[in-house]
């Protein structure tokens, strides 16, 4: 079913590009990887996997590791109702409302297909926000689903995820491998390994946080457009952004591995590095996207 966010070239074209270049990358470790330690079935094992857990369960993870429960209607009526206005105006299947005991302000969509997905808000986001907000926000978070954003993200990130656990293995196996150490071309061969796995990682890293950074302006485009109110979503971006510098540093360590499914990332402060490589575009930059889309749309400014 085609839901009536409205296609976004753009962000097509990027995924496409992106995706062609990761499969490219893929494919050259994957070779590599099998002609250095001639063990096909190993390789082929740990891909197919981590793939599968990772497309399968994201959103049973996610849940889990936000501490978030799926809710139904009569546990949360307004949240509910929301949801199911803007599925219905946008013409796309409700996913499953769960909601997150933690204080830290956000939101985040995750699951592999529209039909299989799930949307959660935080009780810090339900407390701070506005009505309007809050809609708007949850619109970002389905366009998300609608634009399987999503399962492209878990799957381009897969690589990165196989590059990294060959780094370590590498390492690992000539720290504590004696055997590895006497034979000098078994140490090159794993010595190899480790470069063009943290080539491999640091290319594809790249990439996918490219890629991350403009799906978040095309669902802020989307959400505000289905909504009609581009002032109420960036009036939550700008609260929940600077809501989220306040919370206790520990709280922003464990949100931070989820960054990219969130509504805004957890980046505390003196955090400048991790902003370069970002997963959002900065607070400023989707503020301007969306102050051009409220002008294009005719919107009064907020009395």
């Amino acid at each position: 079913m085609r839901s009536r966010f409205a296609p976004d070239r753009g962000l097509t074209g990027r995924m496409l590009v992106t995706m062609f270049l990761l499969g490219l990358l893929y494919v050259a470790f994957i070779a590599a990887l099998i002609v250095l330690l001639k063990s096909t079935a190993l390789v082929v094992v740990i891909a197919a996997g981590l793939l599968g857990a990772q497309y399968w369960f994201s959103d049973r993870i996610a849940l889990y590791a936000m501490h978030g429960r799926v809710v139904t209607p009569e546990e949360e009526p307004e949240l509910h109702g929301v949801v199911d206005r803007l599925c219905a105006a946008a013409d796309m299947p409700k996913p499953q409302v769960a909601v997150s005991g933690m204080d830290l302000p956000n939101a985040f969509a995750t699951g592999r297909n529209p039909n299989h997905a799930v949307v959660c808000v935080t009780r810090g986001l339900q407390r701070r926000l506005e009505p309007a907000e809050l809609e708007g926000v949850l619109a970002h978070e389905l366009s998300h689903v609608a634009h399987r954003d999503v399962a492209v993200i878990t799957v381009a990130s897969f690589l990165g995820v196989i590059a990294g656990l060959m780094v370590r293995f590498a390492f690992y196996s000539q720290l504590f491998g004696g055997r590895g150490r006497r034979d000098q071309n078994t140490a090159a061969v794993f010595g190899i390994v480790m470069l063009v796995s943290a080539a491999v990682y640091a290319i594809s890293f790249l990439l996918i946080r490219a890629l991350s950074r403009y799906r978040e302006l095309a669902a802020d485009r989307a959400g505000a457009q289905l909504t009609g109110r581009p002032s109420a979503l960036a009036s939550a971006l700008t609260k929940v952004s600077g809501d989220i510098a306040r919370i206790p540093t520990e709280d922003l360590r464990t949100a931070q591995a989820f960054n990219a499914f969130f509504f805004s990332p957890a980046l505390g402060p003196g955090t400048t590095l991790a902003k370069l490589f970002s997963t959002h575009p900065s607070l400023d930059r989707r503020l301007e996207a969306l102050a051009e889309i409220s002008a294009q749309l005719g919107e009064e400014a907020p009395q």
